[in-house]
């Protein structure tokens, strides 16, 4: 009896508002959409101007030529603004004083990529959208083969590294080459190689414990490239333009020039494995039981350098 009286207090609820909405449309079906009755509202939480209110009501203005309440097209007109490249979702509806009212996200850039030529957008979905020839949104610049399916990852890494104010500090862009993906950094010429998207943030806090205990204490120019992509090790490559490091890695050259060579390089002694027999002497056949054999002197063997 409850669930009758229910659905009956339902269907009565939905059969007035039907009632309202069609007298509504009947009121101000021959009334005129002006600017002052048209509502645009902007929803994203980073402010982003890839278009604007104007453009919004340019589109209204086209699609309803007549401007009459009536004459609106309010699902085509929500999949115009939809189908626009830098909108993420959209909102077109009718209030009862016949106002119409657009409620617009748009898509908010992580990180542009630049690869072959192209360059275009990349949101946290991991929905690629061109760049505008009128605004241009600071984010993290991205070059390199990356694939559709890495976006995702990617773009909780460029988060992350906006989060942290370390990593802002130090991390201006992000490259790949080959698989293996590479922090540019603000200071000096080396990058951090952190190979995939896996283990982010310890391979960050890796790098930043080395630049706090060690780095800080260095010329950033000392080195070309800081490899934190192995666990729990930190790989350093010297950068062999630095002053310093030129005779340091001269003098390396030289120790191991002067280095003895690994056992497998040592070349045999050539020995002769085949016995000297003596003949007999023409007096005695039999050897004196005094007579003591004398000592065999072995060859040292040979060491090559190379």
């Amino acid at each position: 009896m409850k669930n009758k009286y229910r659905i009956l207090k339902i269907a009565i609820t939905v059969i007035i508002l039907g009632f309202l909405l069609s007298f509504s449309l009947k009121k101000f079906g021959g009334q005129k959409i002006t600017d002052n009755k048209i509502s645009v509202k902007m929803n994203e939480k980073t402010p982003v101007y890839f278009i604007d209110e104007k453009d919004i009501r340019e589109i209204v203005n086209k699609e309803n030529p007549s401007r009459k309440v009536g004459d609106l097209n309010i699902p085509e007109l929500e999949k115009k603004i939809n189908a626009l490249p830098s909108v993420d979702s959209a909102n077109v509806y009718l209030n009862l004083n016949g106002k119409l009212n657009l409620d617009i996200k748009q898509r908010v850039p992580v990180f542009r990529l630049n690869y072959n030529g192209k360059d275009f957008y990349v949101d946290e979905k991991g929905v690629e959208f061109p760049i505008s020839r009128t605004y241009s949104h600071p984010c993290m610049l991205v070059t390199g083969d990356v694939k559709k399916e890495e976006y995702e990852k990617l773009a909780e890494l460029v988060d992350k590294i906006d989060k942290d104010d370390f990593s802002k500090k130090y991390f201006i862009g992000i490259s790949k080459y080959k698989d293996s993906y590479n922090l540019l950094t603000s200071e000096g010429i080396y990058r951090v190689e952190i190979g995939d998207l896996d283990n982010i943030e310890l391979k960050v806090k890796g790098f930043k414990t080395f630049v706090e205990k060690y780095l800080v204490f260095q010329d950033p120019q000392k080195y070309k490239m800081i490899s934190v992509k192995y666990q729990n090790q930190i790989v350093t490559t010297l950068n062999p333009y630095f002053k310093e490091n030129d005779s340091i890695l001269k003098a390396s050259h030289k120790d191991l020039v002067k280095a003895p060579v690994a056992v497998s390089s040592v070349k045999k002694a050539e020995i002769n494995l085949k016995p000297t027999v003596k003949k007999a002497s023409s007096t005695s056949l039999k050897p004196k039981e005094n007579t003591k054999p004398k000592a065999v002197v072995k060859p040292k063997a040979k060491v090559k350098i190379e």
